[in-house]
């Protein structure tokens, strides 16, 4: 199971990008493309034109790190923007069932408490 602290963000950019794109070249797309800062934190999540590759950036306290996995059969199902947003921000439990080959599309989602909004 991933284990992510609440306080990180999950960004995904829905664009495939090349994937011969290391640190310097994702940590550009993070400040064009998704408007972000790389140093924040927060996991980026990048995919190839497949789909069946998936790279994430993120700051690791002294460096930037990435990691990448490829699938050998199969792609990912990451879910479709609903606007014209640069990114879609996940959870981390949303994120560990795109790993694991779950479609978020075809999952039900039953009704819970949710305290009213403060405004």
């Amino acid at each position: 199971m991933l284990t992510i602290p609440p306080s990180v963000k999950l960004w995904y950019a829905p664009d495939p990008v090349d994937f011969r794109l290391g640190f310097d070249g994702l940590f550009a797309l993070v400040r064009s493309r998704l408007a972000a800062d790389p140093l924040s934190g927060h996991l980026f999540i990048f995919r190839n034109r497949s789909a069946d590759r998936v790279k994430v950036l993120y700051w690791g306290g002294h460096g930037l790190c990435l990691w990448c996995q490829r699938l050998e059969a199969g792609r990912y199902h990451f879910p479709e923007p609903t606007t014209a947003a640069a990114g879609v921000e996940l959870t981390a439990a949303q994120f560990a069932m795109i790993l694991d080959g779950i479609d978020l599309s075809r999952v039900r989602r039953f009704k819970r408490f949710a305290p009213p909004a403060a405004g």
